[in-house]
Order: C-alpha cells, then structure tokens, then sequence
C-alpha cells in the first residue's frame, strides 16, 4: 500500500514537471516568434520611415534590432530545437569564434556621415602614414623646408577664395559665371595623395592653403593651383585620431594681409608668414584655458574644427574652456601680435565657425555655440543676443554656420532631427536685441556636417545627405532630392556645386521651381569626402582624407 501511494506521488510529481517543462518550452517558443517579429518590424520601420529623423540613428536602431532577431534565433536552436546537444552548440560556439576571429583580425578604420563602418586590417597603418613626410632641415625647430620667400600672398585678386566658405564665409561666390552644359568632363589639372583630415582649401592669388595629418605631424601646407606642387609648409608634432571623426586637423586655414591663420584639432593656433610658412606668433587654447586632455574629450570630443575670423585688426576664434571654471564662447587676439584683446560668451563652444554680419544696423560676430547661437560685438566681445539651439558637443553636435539674413533675420539649422529656423533680432535697449523665433521647422535642412547657401529669398542645402530647397519666409519645403550623402555645396551664382560624400561633384540648379535638376556630373576624388570646396575663378579644388585635386571648369562665354 505504501509502495503504491509512493509510485503514485513520484508519477504525480513527474506529470507536474513535465508540464511545467511544457509550458515553459511553450513560453520560449511564444518569446521566440514574437522577438523575431518585433526585430523584423523593428527593421522596417526604421528603414523605411522618418521616425528617428535621423539616417545615423536608424541605423545604429536597425543594427541592434538585427543582433537582438540573430541572437534569440540562436538561443532557440541551442535550446529548444530539440537536435542533439552537439548540433545545438554549434552555432553559439561557431559565432562567438568568428566574432572574436573577426576582432582579433580587424578594426574599424572610420565611419560614414551615417555611421556605417569601413574595416581595415588591425595592425595596418593608416594612409597618412604611409606617406613620404617632407625633410626637414631641423625637426626639433619644425622650420619650414624652404625659408626663402617663394610665395605671393599679399597680391589679391578677384578670383581669391580667403577663408572658409569663401570670401564672405557664406558658401556663395557671384563673380564667377559657370557654363550650365560642361559636354565632357572637366579636365583634370592635377591629383595626389594628401595627408589625413578635413580642411579645406583657402586660395589667393593662385596659391592654396590647407591643413593635413601626415603621420605624427599636423602640418599647413601650401600649394601652387595650376601644378599642385608643394611651396612650404609648417609642421608640429600633434596628432588626432577619433574612431568617429576621423584623423587629422579639421578647420579651414585663413589668409589675411599675407598672413596665414590656422587652428589645429587640438587646439593650437598659429599665425604663420604665407611667403615662408616661418611662424610669427602661436597660442595653445588648451594651455591658456586650463583644459586638461580628459576635459576636451569629455567635453569637445571631435576636434577643434573652428576656422580662425580676421575683422580689421583682430583674429577671432571659439575659446571653450572646461565646465568647473566656466566657459568662454569667442577669444579675439591682435593679429599680428597675438596679443589677447578681449573675451566673450560664456557658452561652450561648438564645431561652428564665427562670421561677420551687419544686422539690425549693427556689425557683429556671429556662432552657434554648443547650445546656443548669439550674436558679439565686434569690438568687445559683449553678448548682442542669444537664442536657444539645444545641443551637445560630445553627441548631437551644432556643426552648421549661423547665416546672416539682412536686415534683421538669421537663419539656423543642425541634423540630428533638429532641422532649421529663422530668428529675427528685435532692438531691445538700443545696445541688444531679442531673439524671436519667426518658425521652426525640424523637418527640413538637417545640416549634418554641411552648411547652406541662399539665393533669392530660398535656402539650399544637404539635408541628412539629400539636397533640399526651402522657401525662407516660411520654412516649408519647396523641393527635396537627390541622395549625395555628407558632403558638401558652394553656390555659383544660379547653380550648385554639391560635392557628394562619395567625392563625386554634381553641377545642380540653384531654383525652387525644379527638383534637383542636375546639370552635370563627374567623379573628382575618391572615399570618403568631408571637406569643403574652394573655387578660385575656373579652378576647383577638392579634397578628402586621402588625397586632393584641381579640375579647370569651363566658364560661360562673354
């Protein structure tokens, strides 16, 4: 009797275990199926709709949806599948060696404007690495190679290209007529390797100035336009290297009077002799800031990418600062001294530029700061007026200039979702002004890493990488199209120079009334293309991380 009443309890515990087994073999199913089709949706919802209003984000969504549907598949077959335990490990083990196999063997070399990566081999050198570096004749002193004058940069003509965005820092040049139908490609003037990062050019009176990383060295480097050889350069043993943002010096150099202004990515700034390339005086702003290493990372991850202003006699430039001693938005310095002449803004800085505007009768400097775009006297530095620009500069960072929109208006914008807006400045005390928002818009001109051009009362510009032309007076989209990724425009008069993220340049219509009418179009360099273009009379000159070159366009017939 005992005997049967414990046959019983062992079978009645049996029974219940294998339903528990049952219904949590069933529950994993039911986990299974249903994270497999929220990951697929997950997907499609992000590829195919404007949900992140980011293409960046999407991606690093549809990446984690992919990995979350792989891994429950895998989980699945190593548990429940029901083949042998052998069979089942199979792919967990098989996919855990070829991660690490593929770790140990690869590295992410940078990534696109999108985040997609590029794999390179683990323990190969970088292209700048590679290349030849020039001699020096004393290395500890980094003396130019050729210390007897060779170049003319006080000469100005107009086909000069100064500065950053042009001659009037806006990305629009009116003085020169391009011919609408190119018949055959360009043809090309010259193309060679160059150093790592993303300067662009500055050009006068046929000379052209950038910055590049060449191993352990961040150099300026001058060029002749119509050969492309090498005429000076200045070099210092700085290097930046960023997995995201790539390596190298990333602002614009400045020519001035026959000086030659830069800003290295780590902040050292330079005014150099442009006949010598000799220095003449140099400030480190993360010296005379107090910023340690750790604060800059924290604080201005991607390098200083803020091209140098010359107003009159002062050079100006975003200062930054770490937060427990506060923050100082814009420095100006005496440009032929590098004496400091005055300090303004209490705003981390950004990786904007500063510009010059007259508006509301006044003239001012004007910068999107980290999170905040305001407008500085130029002779003080005092504060006109700021407008909130939500933003930080280790992630959702303002990158894109501040444009003036005479007489009273500036236009705004920035990717990451954010979009644009038009801000009107109100006289407020006779000595600053209100800020108010005319409209806001964050479906039209994400500028990622670009900036935008105007022409007759329309805004053009890369938006999250598709040309956009919006009307100015209402924000709304008057056309969007065309895919050119990251990349970068100039504004020729009635048409648009678009240089693609992919080095290809595409000769487009400046007119709201057409949808990204493409004119013409060729492949002027290859991989990935940040850089800004410069155009000095017919010559084009583009580059990127890995190499440069000059195309002669033809120009309209008198």
């Amino acid at each position: 009797m005992a005997n049967q009443r414990s046959q019983q309890a062992q079978s009645s515990s049996s029974s219940e275990t294998g339903g528990r087994r049952r219904k949590w073999r069933l529950a994993a199913r039911v986990y299974v199926w249903v994270a497999s089709a929220l990951a697929v949706a997950a997907i499609a919802v992000l590829r195919f709709t404007d949900v992140t209003a980011d293409h960046a984000a999407a991606n690093i969504g549809v990446l984690i949806a992919a990995f979350v549907g792989v891994v429950t598949l895998i989980l699945w077959f190593a548990v429940l599948s029901g083949y042998s335990r052998w069979v089942r490990m199979l792919p967990l083990v098989g996919g855990l060696a070829a991660c690490g196999t593929f770790a140990a063997l690869f590295r992410i070399e940078h990534v696109s404007g999108e985040l997609v990566p590029k794999f390179a081999w683990r323990f190969s050198r970088s292209p700048d690495e590679l290349l030849e570096k020039p001699e020096l004749p004393d290395a500890t002193q980094r003396v130019p190679a050729r210390p007897t004058p060779t170049v003319d940069l006080l000469t100005r003509t107009a086909d000069d290209f100064p500065q950053f965005l042009g001659p009037d820092r806006n990305a629009s040049i009116d003085t020169v007529m391009l011919a609408r139908d190119w018949v055959a490609p360009p043809p090309l003037v010259w193309r060679q390797k160059i150093g790592a990062g993303w300067s662009g050019f500055a050009v006068v009176s046929g000379y052209a100035l950038t910055m590049e990383q060449r191993g352990e060295l961040e150099m300026v480097t001058c060029y002749e336009v119509r050969s492309g050889r090498l005429q000076w350069f200045y070099s210092t043993p700085v290097r930046y290297q960023s997995t995201l943002a790539g390596i190298g010096p990333r602002a614009t150099p400045t020519i001035d009077e026959g000086m030659v202004y830069t800003l290295g990515a780590s902040g050292l700034l330079l005014c150099l002799d442009g006949a010598t390339g000799r220095p003449v005086w140099q400030k480190d702003l993360q010296e005379e800031y107090a910023v340690t290493e750790e604060d800059e990372e924290a604080e201005v991850p991607y390098g200083r990418a803020n091209s140098p202003l010359v107003v009159g006699e002062l050079l100006i430039v975003p200062a930054g600062g770490a937060e427990r001693q506060g923050w100082v938005s814009l420095v100006a310095y005496h440009k032929k001294t590098g004496q400091k002449v005055w300090e303004g803004g209490q705003r981390q800085i950004s990786y904007s530029s500063p510009a010059l505007a007259t508006l509301g009768g006044m003239q001012q400097i004007l910068i999107v700061n980290q999170d905040y775009a305001s407008g500085h006297d130029v002779r003080t530095g005092r504060v006109l007026w700021e407008y909130p620009w939500p933003g930080k500069s280790a992630t959702d960072a303002n990158v894109s200039q501040a444009v003036a929109v005479p007489p009273d208006r500036v236009f705004l914008s920035k990717g990451y979702g954010r979009g644009a807006a038009l801000v009107q400045l109100v006289p407020k005390d006779g000595a600053t002004f209100d800020a108010e928002e005319l409209w806001r818009n964050s479906r039209v001109m994400r500028t990622k890493f670009t900036n935008v051009a105007l022409r007759e009362g329309y805004v053009y510009g890369l938006s999250d990488g598709i040309l956009e032309c919006v009307e100015l007076e209402s924000g709304r989209s008057a056309w969007k199209g065309g895919r050119y990724g990251h990349g970068q425009i100039l504004r020729v008069g009635e048409l648009l120079l678009v240089l693609s993220e992919s080095g290809k340049v595409s000769l487009v219509e400046a007119t709201p009334d057409r949808r990204n009418n493409v004119l013409d179009q060729f492949q002027a360099v290859e991989g990935k293309t940040w850089n800004t273009i410069a155009l000095s009379g017919p010559y084009l000159l583009v580059r990127n991380a890995e190499e440069a070159a000059c195309y002669k366009l033809p120009l309209q017939q008198p």
